[in-house]
């Protein structure tokens, strides 16, 4: 097959097995005291492990300038193609992209291009998918700029978490606690910011299946209820979590594609074991329309 481009991206990716979502990853990583991780090293059960019996909270490092260019290098080897577009987690959530604006540097005979995607996980793995998909089609990367700035502007992510504690514990509790006025028994509903691609918190629940159904609630409001949807389950230590958001979905949307992803290890840290989420957008994918 030939590409237009090569296409990379980092660790905030959670990959759906139906989208094109199989590309170089530049990885992050978890530090638990003197021990360290890359994201593909762990597990989620492993890492499941680690948080019930390591007493030392693990912290997660962005990916270095080396590890993105091994990205870079193993795009165009992929590819054929001089011409490389790097997909980044927000810039609000991590300082991945800077780390690939570093390795960019380091390779003058690459052509890279940065799109941060202003978000993370499965609605950065529509962004993945867009892209890659404009590369086998033959289409340029400037369509492919495009489509993703479409999915962009339309795709809400939506998740739910059974305890504060582990946001808290990584320092990313911020604008989440503040809205819940500091009742942490509540189970907030959490969007990235579109213009600060941060975390805030769009609703709460008493119990955590109740906060499943706010997810729910929330996609309801945002799109309309009985709108035709690409819809991106994801879960935690629990994969039956999806049952419910998938029922609550069916019940009143069209699905026109929907999968199912485990939230990977170095995001699953900040949001605790148990969490289950959506990234959700209205219609077809852009290349369909």
């Amino acid at each position: 097959m030939t590409y237009q481009f090569g296409v990379a991206t980092d660790g905030g990716l959670d990959a759906y097995p139906t989208l094109r979502n199989d590309v170089p990853v530049a990885p992050f990583s978890l530090n638990f005291g003197n021990k360290t991780y890359r994201t593909q090293d762990l597990t989620r059960e492993e890492l499941y492990r680690e948080l019930e019996t390591n007493p030392t909270h693990p912290t997660s490092s962005q990916p270095s300038p080396q590890e993105w260019l091994e990205a870079f290098r193993r795009a165009e080897a992929v590819s054929g193609s001089k011409n490389v577009l790097a997909v980044t987690i927000s810039s609000g959530l991590s300082g991945s992209r800077n780390a690939a604006e570093q390795a960019a540097s380091m390779a003058p005979d690459l052509r890279v291009t940065i799109h941060n995607s202003m978000t993370l996980s499965g609605a950065q793995a529509f962004q993945v998918h867009a892209a890659q998909t404009a590369s086998e089609n033959g289409e340029t990367l400037q369509t492919a700029l495009n489509w993703m700035k479409t999915i962009s502007g339309e795709t809400e992510l939506y998740f739910t978490i059974e305890t504060l504690e582990y946001l808290r514990r990584g320092g990313r509790i911020g604008r989440v606690a503040a809205t819940l006025g500091g009742l942490l028994n509540l189970k907030p509903v959490i969007t990235v910011d579109k213009s600060s691609g941060t975390y805030i918190n769009v609703g709460r629940a008493r119990s955590y299946s109740g906060g499943i159904e706010a997810v729910l609630k929330q996609v309801d409001r945002q799109f309309g209820q009985n709108a035709p949807l690409r819809a991106g389950l994801l879960y935690g230590s629990v994969k039956e979590d999806t049952d419910l958001a998938r029922t609550l979905l069916e019940a009143q949307h069209p699905l026109l594609w929907s999968g199912e992803a485990g939230v990977n290890p170095v995001l699953n840290v900040h949001t605790g074991p148990r969490t289950v989420g959506v990234a959700a957008a209205p219609g077809p994918w852009p290349w369909e329309r």
